[in-house]
Parts: C-alpha cells; structure tokens; sequence
C-alpha cells in the first residue's frame, strides 16, 4: 500500500503516478488483438491511449476527495476533450472506486467500504459518463437502463448487470478478479523486472482464457467470446513465452482478433489488465520498471 504520510499532495501523486503508469504499460505491451505502438484500429492509435491516461491519471488521483461517480464522469469528460472517442472508459470505471480507497490501507482490505458507499448520485455521473463515451454494443434492459435516470446506488445497479459485463461484476464481487486473481497472477517481481511487457501479454491471456471477454460477447455473442478464451489457452498449453509453436498461435490469435472489423477486440480484459497493474503498484506488490524501457519518450507525462 502507499506508504504513511501527512503529505496529501504526495499521496495524491503516488496514486497519479500509478495510475499513469498502469494506463501507458498497458498501452504499450503488444497485446493480441490490442491497439500498441505497432498495431493501430482506423480510428485509434497508441497516441490516443497516452494522451487519455495524461488526462485521467490526475483524475483519478483524487477520487476519495472528489467521489467516485463524479471522477468517473470528468475523466470520461475530460477524455473526449483530447482524443474525442472512448479509449478508456473500462479503465476509469474500475480505476475509479480503486484509487478512492483510503491509500494507507491496502486495497483488498478497503473496497468494499468504497463499494458499499456508493450512492444514487454516484449513479447519475456514472451514466452521463457512460453515455458521453457511447460504447459500443451496450443495448437495452429492463431495469435502470441507461437512458433513464438511476434509481439505485451505483454497486446495486452493477449488481444488476453483473450477469454480462465484467466490470459490473467487479463492483459486484468486491474486484474479485482483480485483487484475489489478477494481482497474483502478474508473477514474481523477478520476472516482472526481466520483461513487463511479456508479463502484461501473458497476464492479458490467462485473464482472457479464465474470464471470456465481455466486449466481444456484447459486440459478437457469448459463443465468439468461448472461443476467444479458448483460442487464448491454447496458446498458453502451447508453452508461451518458450516455445515456437506458442508465438505461432499467440500470432494467429491476434490475427483473429482484428478480423471482421475489430469486433473481436478484447477490451475488457485490456480493462483489467490495467487494474492489476494499479492494484499491484499501488500495493507495492511490483515496482515501476525503467522509463527507459518504453519504447517512446513519455517524460511529459
């Protein structure tokens, strides 16, 4: 967790720093099926994900003064103001109630009173935030549809969507993928220190294998999303990182992906893999690697 102190400027800016970090390593790391600095969609780049995690980190950093729902909506806000399309609003959902823990208690320890304190208004910046970034494939239901008013706390209504969408289901489950799976799942600091970006990569797959992703069931059906995790365990069982035949199918996975217009795009796993990388720098579970190693100057962040 972030270390004591009666700076609250510092704190502030441990978790700003955390979370801009978080945001740009999952940028960066070539993920199947991702935009990265090689691999772009016609409507977004890898330019577009540093500029949006310079704008929110600073955001976020100051949830538990500004509230949860509020800093959802004025990050989402404020992305559409430089990049103009959603590049980020799994990220700041799950980021969000995270970076509003009490930063001298660690967070498995602290989210559920984050959680539990949601309220109706934390709902209504929620939606507005939603509706700002119009994500794709959303659909309509029965009960607390986004185009009405909320009428519930914000943890009740994810509860209601919890069936569907992942990230409602970590509010649901008190972040049970990212704090009791994700985090531990990122591997020793050894390895972390020997190669993030092959850490990310492989973090994206055992997420992806484990939790099929619930972008490409909005956006294709359940089934195409079945198939995607197991295309992404079989890479996995092939012996990744070691192996041949692994970079073989890790390349044919992320030819996959991208085809029939990007609407496989795993972007909900790319949401989670940057809250484990929070949550693990936020906890001091793994240190921030060399700047050095990104492969762009990023010194004005």
């Amino acid at each position: 967790m972030i270390a004591r102190t009666n700076d609250a400027a510092r704190e502030t800016d441990d978790l700003r720093q955390c979370i801009w970090w978080a945001c740009a390593l999952e940028a960066t790391a070539p993920k199947p099926g991702n935009v990265s600095p090689l691999a772009s969609f016609p409507d977004l780049c890898y330019e577009d994900f540093l500029r949006s995690a310079n704008v929110v980190a600073p955001l976020l950093a100051e949830a538990r003064q500004r509230g949860v729902g509020r800093t959802i909506y004025e990050a989402i806000r404020a992305t559409q103001d430089v990049v103009g399309r959603n590049t980020n609003l799994g990220i700041v959902l799950l980021l969000a109630p995270l970076a509003a823990v009490d930063p001298t208690v660690p967070l498995d320890q602290g989210i559920e009173s984050v959680l539990n304190g949601l309220t109706v208004e934390d709902a209504g910046w929620a939606y507005q935030a939603i509706r700002l970034a119009a994500p794709g494939g959303m659909g309509r239901v029965s009960a607390e549809d986004l185009s009405a008013t909320p009428t519930r706390p914000l943890r009740e209504i994810m509860r209601l969507a919890a069936d569907r969408d992942t990230i409602a289901r970590e509010y649901a489950s008190g972040f049970s993928i990212v704090l009791r799976f994700g985090v531990w799942a990122l591997g020793d600091l050894k390895r972390w220190l020997d190669g993030w970006d092959e850490t990310i990569v492989g973090l994206h797959l055992v997420l992806m294998a484990r939790f099929p992703d619930t972008l490409i069931a909005r956006k294709s059906g359940r089934l195409v999303a079945r198939e995607a995790a197991r295309h992404a365990q079989a890479v996995l069982d092939a012996g990744w990182p070691h192996t041949p035949k692994s970079q073989q199918r890790l390349r044919a996975l992320d030819a996959w992906l991208r085809a029939d217009g990007h609407r496989r795009n795993p972007g909900t796993t790319a949401d989670l893999v940057t809250a484990c990388l929070f949550a693990a720098f936020r906890d001091r579970r793994m240190e921030l690697p060399d700047l050095d190693d990104l492969p762009l100057d990023l010194s004005d962040s």
